[in-house]
């Protein structure tokens, strides 16, 4: 069987690279991209190479990233535009393999086992691929390439990432002299809790977590346990297929909020907001979904706080209020009273909305659907903010400031 040949192209500086294009007067000038600095949404969305040796990060806040570098040239996101280049990078892609998996609007997964011979060796279409999306968007572009996306991944974020020409190449048999020396974090897959409970059981390294005895993990984790066992070996079958760009498994929508948000009277209305854009969203896709998930974290940068959990809804739905039912209890369950800085609805568990269950206990569902396709109407023709409940209407309402924006970014 041929050996799979998998690039992750991950572009430098996405949000950065792509203004510097726009804006001559900030070339070799550190420059990055954040929002309004007035707004809590002041904080670092990207950094080209040039402000990062001043030690500044993403998702750092604008004041001190200044700090730390006065002459900072500073640009406001347009979304739609980073959108537009990420979906021109695509095709670029597409002109290789038509196996291409956009994974973030900065990274892509192509599978080109079947077409790299058409173009030379496998390094010289990733040279060539670099080529082309520098010429036509100005962006450059780092490549991992692997059998599998995991190693594509791998080889892009902790080597591909580290060198000038922004290649880098792990296959099965190269893993215990690539990644094995790795920390165990540094697996895909590992957050910051499963590392600690990885070095109490004595395992630091991806190496090791390799060659523990794949029984122990699975008594510890069950099948978590077992697919990290099976990434820390290099092993991942996971297909890169171009249906993954449309068929969606969940619908959701999260808020940074401007200011921290302390009384739950604010926070319901934030929560109103969200679930109206999510079932907004649902009945676009003409789905309803069965769970809901809420997110909330915390306003400390210091001591930071979050929690994530989902419940059963009693009806599968696609209705605003249905959705803000169960959201407000499930929030005040979990939430421990402090200050928050982002929340977000999500809709899983999704199946057809043609194929809606009638239930004997929820008699107004016809008059739920003929409100929403109103609604929807009315938006569709004169915009998002032309019909909002009235709770928007009060300080703590966003609505019509997220009508100005794409993705959470100015327009």
């Amino acid at each position: 069987m041929k050996r799979r040949e998998i690039l992750l192209i991950d572009m430098e500086s996405f949000y950065a690279s792509v203004e510097k294009g726009f804006h001559p007067e900030s070339r070799g000038v550190p420059t990055v991209v954040s929002g309004d600095p007035e707004r809590r949404s002041g904080v670092i969305l990207a950094a080209c190479p040039l402000a990062k040796k001043y030690g500044i990060k993403t998702a750092e806040r604008l004041w001190e990233a200044k700090r730390k570098c006065p002459h900072l040239y500073i640009i406001k996101p347009k979304m739609q535009t980073y959108v537009d280049v990420s979906t021109h990078i695509t095709t670029i892609l597409q002109r290789y393999s038509d196996l291409v998996e956009p994974y973030s609007i900065d990274e892509q997964f192509v599978d080109v086992t079947y077409t790299s011979h058409l173009f030379g060796s496998l390094q010289s279409l990733a040279v060539r691929l670099q080529e082309e999306i520098k010429s036509e968007t100005g962006v450059f572009a780092r490549i991992g390439i692997g059998e599998s996306k995991l190693l594509a991944k791998m080889a892009c974020d902790h080597f591909a990432k580290k060198n000038s020409t922004g290649l880098f190449t792990i296959w099965h048999k190269d893993t215990s002299n690539t990644i094995w020396p790795l920390p165990v974090e540094a697996l895909f897959g590992i957050s910051s809790r499963m590392r600690t409970h990885f070095n109490n059981m004595g395992i630091r390294t991806i190496g090791q977590l390799a060659t523990t005895p794949l029984e122990r993990l699975k008594k510890k984790w069950g099948i978590p346990g077992h697919v990290l066992w099976e990434s820390a070996n290099g092993y991942d079958s996971s297909p890169v297929h171009f249906k993954s760009l449309s068929g969606e498994k969940a619908i959701g929508h999260a808020m940074t909020l401007p200011r921290d948000y302390q009384e739950l009277s604010e926070i319901k209305v934030i929560l109103l907001e969200l679930c109206e854009e999510v079932a907004l969203r649902a009945r676009g896709k003409k789905v309803i979904g069965n769970t809901l998930k809420v997110f909330a974290k915390g306003a400390s940068y210091d001591h930071p706080s979050s929690f994530l959990r989902q419940k059963p809804l009693l009806e599968a739905t696609n209705y605003g209020l249905d959705l803000y039912e169960t959201a407000v209890p499930l929030f005040k369950t979990f939430w421990d009273g402090q200050p928050i800085r982002q929340v977000g609805i999500t809709l899983t568990n999704l199946s057809s909305a043609a194929e809606k269950q009638l239930s004997l206990f929820d008699q107004g569902w016809e008059q739920k659907e003929r409100i929403g396709a109103a609604m929807d109407s009315i938006h569709s023709r004169f915009g998002p903010a032309s019909l909002v409940r009235a709770s928007s209407l009060t300080r703590a309402g966003q609505v019509f400031e997220r009508a100005k924006k794409i993705g959470g970014h100015y327009k």
